[in-house]
């Protein structure tokens, strides 16, 4: 079955609308088929077309152009190559598809509603063709993409791969899927400028109208679609915490450049801390960069502490902050609001904004980047670290590839070969001292799918700071023998699906101890059960 949305024009309405076509396969008459096909060849005939393209934009445009024509076709190639594929569809290839976007745009894949929409927001929500089956949207203002900025409209390649991620990574069924972006303006001049550029030729408003805005926007999407799992990507740090703390008690919403990314950081730290020969509470935290996701992945690391029974106080106190004016402390002049929680109470030295002289200060055992600055882990910082413990753990965080802290061949020579490493953008093995070692790759896919699986199945009325604990520690959980005698910390994305699986039982079984699932039949199966009932609702192509 191929799902296809084609625009019309309502002439009553004078307005360009969608409608969403499912359209089955049906066996080709004779003669309009070559006399020798099969479903498998043309997979394989596919994916050498995929191969042949030289260029990952290329490729992305390719596989767009895939999925809607076969979008059963699509996923299979999605399920089957899932190493190759996922950093087409998504990061770092996506942030490409965002730059160029209002210059590679062929086809309407999700719903666009601007700030002139206001007060009919709810009209133009159900204008969605398949809202009936909508379970799951991705919302993006496209005002903080990855590591590029305010994209404004041109983030929708955004919530198109992250819903992609959910279909391919824990079954969520394609027609339940619902990408939004919201154009609220952009204060990008290169937009603005762009004479192709597809979205509102104005910059953003002010906080007041903003936040009146998406007052309207979530109770029309309570209104139109009660059922649906809202998840929030690529807001500006202000709007990402603000906009979290606001709704997420009033309908299921979760934030995961927030949550998410906190939850497969803590995921890659707790296995990473089994490699070293140190005591958990012994552990100390240097995070470089102290955006939303910063700061959020700061607020997740505490569980990293408290489950083992340490205080929330001591915990907090294991956690340094680093911003691009140095270290976060009480008392410095321009900490915002949201980092405050993490400021040092003690420190009373000068501001010291050198990584280095911070590292040796503060002696870390973990060094996390959310920076988006290329090379901020210089040889001396990874030398530094390698002086604090005998496994240095590193992850650097950013995305793309090209803004990472450092690369893995640098982590592994100037720690000689000792670091722990993951990073947010893929990189290749590397040999050193006669053995390959494999990096780690902190992506977010592999928590969202399994944790939007599981509160969608359990019908959960808010997504708890619980549930998110539990897909973090599901993740780490996971981990095959032979995985762990390689020391990854994050196991193989070929089985993203396993996984998935295996993380929307302990969110389910979260969402039950905080009394917000609503499937009270869930409640009587055992964990067994249960992880067959996951696994029986997952779509497959």
């Amino acid at each position: 079955m191929s799902i296809v949305l084609t625009p019309y024009w309502s002439p009553d309405e004078g307005i360009q609308k969608l409608k969403m076509e499912a359209r089955a396969k049906a066996t080709a008459a004779p003669g309009l088929a070559p006399p020798v096909f099969s479903i498998k060849a043309q997979l394989d005939r596919t994916l050498l077309q995929l191969r042949s393209r030289t260029s990952p934009i290329e490729k992305y445009t390719f596989l767009a152009q895939v999925k809607q024509v076969d979008v059963e076709a699509f996923y299979k190639l999605c399920l089957a190559y899932m190493p190759e594929i996922t950093p087409i569809i998504y990061t770092p290839t996506v942030g490409d598809a965002c730059l160029q976007y209002s210059k590679i745009y062929r086809n309407p894949e999700g719903l666009f509603i601007s700030l002139k929409d206001k007060g009919r927001i709810g009209n133009i929500l159900r204008n969605w063709p398949l809202a009936s089956e909508a379970r799951i949207s991705v919302v993006t203002d496209g005002s903080r993409i990855l590591g590029l900025g305010d994209l404004g409209v041109n983030g929708m390649p955004i919530a198109v791969g992250k819903l992609s991620l959910y279909v391919a990574g824990a079954g969520i069924r394609p027609s339940s899927t619902l990408p939004i972006t919201l154009d609220l303006g952009t204060n990008n001049s290169s937009n603005l400028s762009d004479p192709l550029y597809l979205g509102l030729r104005q910059r953003r408003p002010s906080d007041a109208e903003y936040d009146a805005f998406m007052d309207e926007f979530i109770t029309e999407m309570g209104r139109v679609y009660p059922k649906v799992l809202v998840q929030f990507e690529d807001f500006s740090t202000d709007h990402a915490f603000s906009y979290l703390e606001r709704f997420r008690n009033s309908r299921p919403l979760f934030n995961d450049d927030i949550q998410g990314t906190g939850a497969v950081v803590l995921a890659g730290l707790l296995s990473a801390a089994r490699l070293v020969p140190i005591p958990r509470n012994e552990h100390r935290i240097l995070l470089f960069g102290a955006g939303s996701a910063s700061v959020g992945v700061a607020k997740q690391l505490m569980s990293f502490f408290t489950i083992t029974g340490m205080s929330e106080e001591a915990a907090r106190s294991q956690i340094w902050l680093v911003d691009s004016k140095g270290l976060v402390y009480v008392g410095r002049e321009e900490v915002a609001d949201y980092k405050m929680y993490f400021a040092r109470r003690h420190y009373t030295g000068l501001p010291m904004k050198d990584l280095t002289e911070i590292v040796k200060y503060v002696k870390p055992t973990a060094l996390l980047g959310l920076s988006t600055i290329t090379g901020a882990f210089t040889p001396e910082v990874i030398r530094q670290m390698s002086q604090n413990t005998p496994r240095p753990i590193i992850f650097p965080l950013s995305n793309p590839v090209r803004l990472s802290e450092c690369t893995f061949a640098e982590a592994l020579t100037h720690s000689n070969g000792t670091a722990i490493f993951a990073s947010g953008s893929p990189f290749g093995s590397e040999v050193i001292g006669g053995v390959r070692r494999e990096p780690g790759q902190g992506n977010n896919m592999y928590i969202f799918p399994g944790l939007g699986l599981g509160a969608i199945l359990c019908r959960a009325k808010s997504v708890t700071d619980s549930m998110v604990e539990a897909s973090a520690l599901g993740l780490a959980g996971s981990l095959s023998w032979d995985e762990r005698a390689l020391e990854l910390v994050y196991p193989r994305i070929e089985r993203i699906r396993e996984i998935s699986a295996h993380i929307a039982v302990k969110v389910i079984r979260a969402a039950q101890k905080a009394g917000v699932d609503n499937s009270t039949d869930l409640k009587r199966m055992n964990d067994t059960c249960l992880l067959e009932f996951v696994k029986g609702k997952m779509w497959n192509p």
